[in-house]
Order: structure tokens, then C-alpha cells, then sequence
């Protein structure tokens, strides 16, 4: 007999479960469902063969060297958009005087607090950084007033995820605790800095990052602006919200369990995790063997710009050693390729797990690149399905480990979903993370394979669209294995094996909210996931949808 699925716990009942859980006998009750709902324990009964030696580093594999595509030469996606203004329309702005980096500056701040009375709440933004952006501004609207501006990030308002230090105001994870001073720019922020953006402040997260469905007992996270009825995705709620509503053209999320690409999907917007290794982590508060910091843009373009400019070597992170960077314009380069005999690889049995709606909306798009010169070819990669297990092992020990100084000395300021796991992960054995690692090499393996043979993968970013969620859900969170385990399902494949992967807004369901079409790519090559990204855009099979939220900070002067 099929069992009912598990309801979704929140509220009152929640922190009753919560109760419960301090005695071993129920923690371990629950522990058990768990794991039978989100399939871990089927792990045990997979045959010795599909594993690898206990994987020594995270390095991702890489299965090929990158290599030199023949172009079409094609014009880069026109997506001047006024509802998703993206980085080329605030700086045409810019460079015909119109409007200034100074005024922009002002306006987002003024749009935040807008965002903020609405309700329910809306915006994306924890900590608004207004001496230091103004600042910024002021000095971006003088080389823009000279004729030197330092590229095309220069002028543009980029937030970023409260997972990363800011100068005087550290990361804080979604959690109550407060900001650190005495902290300096984490790389990727340095780097955007330098490239002349106007960092203009922290978005807000899902705690420690936990959950991908964007809800949170420590902070008041927005709605999806589609539908403020849904949840906005995680655990780069703010990131994503500010880039649908217009607040900015691109934002610094991270990824360690779909926490760029959900959001991304959820919201009709791009994000791309790129390979582990290739930003550098210095002053990311989260760490681990999964979690990468990217993107989230409203167009390729802006994704392009944003790699582009906080690639490369950091000393103070091992992980980026021989990161080779991006040579200027190689990616931009890259997008005016086309389709053309390129090979696009679709696991067989992975699309009839996605919510139907989403399963056509992505084999739609496929077979619009077909009939554009793109070859489509079914594989097989068996351990594609157990990804989401090994991903929930893996950043859910890790994350238990790291987090002993928080269970020892301030577990009541935790939220209670996230108490709920933490009770959870405590009831797992040492040999359940290292055979997760096992099988993760085998995975590794088997996807640099497939790999050899076609040059990108086409999954669904997530399983289902955007979930309907109550006030109770959003302010103090929530347990929800099923709607978990959908926005999780495709992600994990991407962040056990650091390969770079995007999600594309490729249309809606019929309650008109967005869905996502993912791209995996080898290790070290997000320009062939850029090309097949911008040319998605560029024929319109991508596109990022009008949001019923919205705010213009680049309307006309009065």
C-alpha cells in the first residue's frame, strides 16, 4: 500500500516535534522517517561497484580540457528589459549622462525601505551600506564623467548574500547573532569593489543556509514577488529577490545544495554556481566540500561579468590554486557561439521525477535547441538519482560538525526547523558521511565520463515550481521532506561534483510561476554553459518573466 506523502509541519506543531526530540527514543523515530522520506537509507543496499576510494580533495575532475568551439558569431542576447534592467541598460545610462551612479545609489536604498513596508515584507536587503556605497558612487560618476569607467560592472548596484564579510560588517548566516567589525572584504567582494560596482549592502538568507524553501525563524525573508503567496526559494532569498524586483542587475549568492540555481527557478531569473574552486571563499562564513559562491543576474551577460570579474587565484584560498581565471572578453566570446552540433546530454529517468508541468516545459526548451543545430543525446548516469541523499549526508554533517560551538552554548536562539534537523543529523553514524563520500567519488566518475562524450548535461533545476507557503511557514519556518527533497532534487549533482551549472527561466506553469531549465558543464568550462544559456536567451526559449513586484530605480529624472 502507498503511503500518504509526510504533511508539512510549522508553527505550534513544529516546535512540539522539537520538544519531543529531546528524548533519544523520538529523535530517533523521526530520524528513521527522514531518512526513509528523503531515500538515505536506500543508499546502504547500492551495489560495492558504483563506489569510488575515498575521495582526498573536492577538487572537482575534470574530464577534459577545455575545448577551442568553432563560432556562429552570433550578436549577444538583446534583453533590454525595462521590468529586469540588467548591468549594459544602468551603464548606457551612465555613459549618455541621463542618470548617475550616485542618484542610482540613492534610489535602491529608497526602494528597499519601500520593499520593506509593503506587506508582507519584500525586501531583500539585512544591512543597508549607505556611507560606504554613496562613497563608491560618487567616485564611479567621476570616471563615468571623464570617459573612464572600469568596465561594465562599474556604477552597478550589486547586493550580497549576508554570507560573506563586508569591511566593518561580517557575515551572519541568517542567524540572531550579531555582525563582527572587525572584519575585512571577503575576495569576491574586494573584486567586485575593484571592478567598480556599488556593493550596496547584505541580503538576506535562510539560516546557516539549511533550507532551500525560503522561510526562517531569525529573519524576515521576502515572498516571491510572482506570487507573494510562494515562497521566494533559498538560501539566497535576498539575492534572488533583489535581482527580480529590479533592485540590482546581479548579486553574490552561494550554492551548496541548489542555494543560487533554486531561487533562480523559483523566481524566473539566471544563476549560475560555477566550478568549486573558481571564487575564491576567502570570507564566506560557510564552507565545507559543497558550498560554491556565484551569481544571479538578470541576463547571461550579467553573469558573464560578474565571473569575469571575481575569478581567479587567491592566496589566501588553496581552493583556487591553478584557477586560470578568465582572459577579458573570452566569455562574452563565448555566448556568440550558437548551438550548432553542440552535444546536450539528458539522463534517462531524470525528467519523469519532475512535477509534469516542469518536465514539459524542459523538454520544450530541448527541442527548441534541437531545431536550432543542438544534438541531443540520451545517456545513462545511474547514480544521478541518488544525489540528493549523498548531497543531504554530506552538507548536513558537515554542517552539524561545524556548528558545535552554536549547539553547545546558544541552541534557543536557533530556529526550530533548524533545531529539528540539527536533532536529526545527531543520530547519524561516522560510516553514513564516508560512504556517502564513496559513492560521491563513484558519481564524479561516471559524470566525467559522460562527459567525455557530450559536452553539457539538461536537467531540470528543480522538481517543482515555487511552493505556496503560509505566514506561520515564512516567519518561523518549517519541516517539509516533499518540498524539500523536489527544490533539491536536481541540485546536488552540480555540488558533489563542483561542476559549474546554471539554471535558465524557460517558462511558467499554469499558475504562472516560473521554471527552470538546468545546465551542467565540465569542470573549469562555464563558457559552454554560457553559450548554450545565452543562446536559450537570445532566440527567446529563456526568458526572465515580468514579476507582479517591482521597483525602477532607473526611471527618468523629474
Amino acid at each position: 500500500m502507498k503511503l500518504p506523502p509526510p504533511p508539512r509541519i510549522s508553527g505550534r506543531a513544529l516546535r512540539a516535534l522539537v520538544r519531543a526530540t529531546d528524548a533519544d527514543p523520538v529523535r530517533r523515530v523521526v530520524a528513521a522517517l527522514m531518512r526513509r522520506d528523503l531515500k538515505i537509507d536506500e543508499l546502504r543496499a547500492l551495489p560495492a561497484r558504483v563506489r569510488g576510494p575515498m575521495p582526498l580533495t573536492a577538487r572537482p575532475l575534470q574530464a577534459r580540457l577545455p575545448p577551442k568551439r568553432a563560432s556562429e558569431d552570433l550578436p549577444l542576447p538583446d534583453v533590454d528589459r525595462a521590468h529586469a534592467p540588467t548591468a549594459a541598460r544602468f551603464t548606457a545610462l551612465y555613459r549618455s549622462g541621463a542618470l548617475d551612479p550616485v542618484e542610482v545609489a540613492r534610489r535602491c536604498f529608497e526602494a528597499s525601505r519601500s520593499l520593506a513596508s509593503r506587506a508582507p515584507a519584500m525586501d531583500p536587503l539585512l544591512y543597508r551600506d549607505e556611507a560606504r556605497a554613496l562613497r563608491d558612487a560618487e567616485a564611479s560618476a567621476k570616471r563615468w564623467r571623464a570617459g573612464q569607467p572600469l568596465g561594465p560592472l562599474d556604477g552597478v548596484p550589486v547586493p550580497v548574500k549576508e554570507e560573506v564579510d563586508l569591511e566593518g560588517h561580517g557575515a551572519r548566516l541568517g542567524t540572531a547573532r550579531p555582525a563582527r567589525t572587525d572584519v575585512v572584504d571577503a575576495t569576491a567582494v574586494a573584486r567586485l569593489r575593484a571592478a567598480g560596482a556599488i556593493v550596496i549592502g547584505q541580503t538576506v538568507m535562510t539560516e546557516y543556509g539549511m533550507t532551500p524553501l525560503g522561510v526562517s525563524a531569525t529573519r524576515v525573508l521576502p515572498r516571491n514577488p510572482h506570487d507573494t503567496r510562494c515562497s521566494a526559494g533559498g538560501s539566497s532569498t535576498g539575492s534572488a529577490v533583489a535581482v527580480t524586483v529590479g533592485l540590482a542587475p546581479v548579486a553574490l549568492g552561494s550554492d551548496g545544495g541548489g542555494s543560487i540555481r533554486t531561487p533562480a527557478s523559483f523566481n524566473g531569473i539566471w544563476g549560475i554556481k560555477p566550478t568549486f574552486g573558481r571564487i575564491s571563499r576567502r570570507g564566506d562564513g560557510f564552507g565545507g566540500t559543497v558550498a560554491h559562491v556565484g551569481p544571479l543576474g538578470a541576463s547571461v551577460l550579467d553573469l558573464a561579468h560578474f565571473l569575469q570579474a571575481t575569478s581567479g587565484e587567491d592566496p589566501d584560498d588553496v581552493l583556487t590554486d591553478g584557477n586560470p581565471g578568465f582572459v577579458p572578453g573570452f566569455l562574452e566570446g563565448a555566448m556568440k557561439r550558437g548551438v550548432r552540433g553542440l552535444r546536450i546530454g539528458v539522463i534517462d529517468g531524470e525528467m519523469e521525477d519532475a512535477h509534469p508541468e516542469v518536465a514539459k516545459g524542459c523538454r520544450d526548451a530541448l527541442s527548441a535547441l534541437e531545431r536550432e543545430g543542438a544534438v541531443i543525446v540520451p545517456v545513462r548516469l545511474p547514480l544521478a538519482r541518488w544525489a540528493p541523499a549523498m548531497g543531504y549526508l554530506t552538507i548536513g554533517l558537515e554542517t552539524h560538525a561545524a556548528m558545535i560551538e552554536e549547539r553547545r552554548t546558544s541552541w534557543s536562539e536557533l530556529g526550530t526547523d533548524l533545531q529539528l534537523l540539527l536533532r536529526v543529523m545527531s543520530t547519524f553514524a561516522s560510516d553514513d558521511y564516508l560512504d556517502a563520500q564513496q559513492l560521491r567519488a563513484g558519481l564524479r566518475r561516471d559524470t566525467a565520463a559522460l562527459l567525455r562524450e557530450v559536452d553539457v548535461l539538461a536537467l531540470p533545476t528543480a522538481g517543482r515550481t515555487a511552493p505556496a507557503v503560509s505566514d506561520s511557514d515564512v516567519l518561523e519556518g518549517m519541516a517539509d521532506t516533499v518540498e524539500l527533497d523536489a527544490a533539491c532534487r536536481y541540485a546536488f549533482l552540480g555540488n558533489l561534483t563542483g561542476l559549474p551549472a546554471a539554471s535558465a527561466p524557460i517558462g511558467r506553469d499554469a499558475r504562472g510561476m516560473p521554471i527552470g531549465l538546468q545546465i551542467l558543464g565540465d569542470a573549469w568550462d562555464e563558457a559552454t554553459v554560457l553559450q548554450v544559456c545565452a543562446h536559450l536567451e537570445r532566440t527567446g526559449i529563456a526568458s526572465v518573466p515580468r514579476p507582479e513586484v517591482r521597483v525602477d530605480v532607473l526611471r527618468a529624472k523629474a
